[in-house]
């Protein structure tokens, strides 16, 4: 069973660090460099074809996969005035993909809208183990573009910053 982290968050911020779950543009240079240079002018907001950008905390755009998939069609950086994207990056961004015990096969029915959506096929379903399979995840050819978590009818499916997923298993460590 996976953890949710946005739940675990929710709880921890009361007397602990706080942290940070925005998911912000795709191939920034950096998070701080990001924070210390973006105008919140909102241009890749405006731009974003698909309109998945949005003002997060204190402003700063943000990245809601609950609104759709990212296309990588590098408009959030092609508007921006300030240089704060490396188009040459390998990786998009550092995110990693969460599926919590909400997910319908979990609770025993059956659903693979997941896999329909992901066109990289980075999520299946074995269907020897388990008369309702559940989905099986691979890290490896997933592309983060965040269309399994739009299309989940259950709201199971949570991309987060990498980065936050290791603070918060490092704050669950530390209880």
């Amino acid at each position: 069973m996976s953890v949710d982290f946005k739940r675990r968050a929710f709880f921890m911020t009361g007397q602990t660090k706080k942290v940070n779950l925005d998911i912000h543009l795709p191939y920034l240079k950096g998070t701080e460099d990001f924070l210390e240079k973006c105008t919140q002018c909102a241009k890749c907001i405006e731009h974003c074809p698909e309109s998945i950008i949005i003002k997060g905390d204190g402003g700063y755009p943000t990245v809601d996969f609950k609104l759709g998939e990212c296309t990588y069609c590098q408009k959030c950086a092609e508007h921006c005035p300030e240089p704060l994207f490396d188009l040459e990056q390998e990786q998009a961004w550092d995110l990693k993909l969460n599926i919590s015990g909400q997910c319908f096969p979990e609770r025993n029915i059956v659903c693979q809208t997941c896999r329909d959506e992901c066109e990289p096929q980075a999520i299946k379903f074995n269907f020897r183990q388990t008369a309702i399979p559940k989905p099986e995840f691979d890290e490896y050819l997933c592309t983060q573009c965040g269309a399994c978590v739009s299309s989940c009818p259950a709201n199971a499916i949570s991309i987060l910053p990498a980065q936050a997923i290791n603070d918060l298993k490092s704050e669950m460590s530390d209880e």
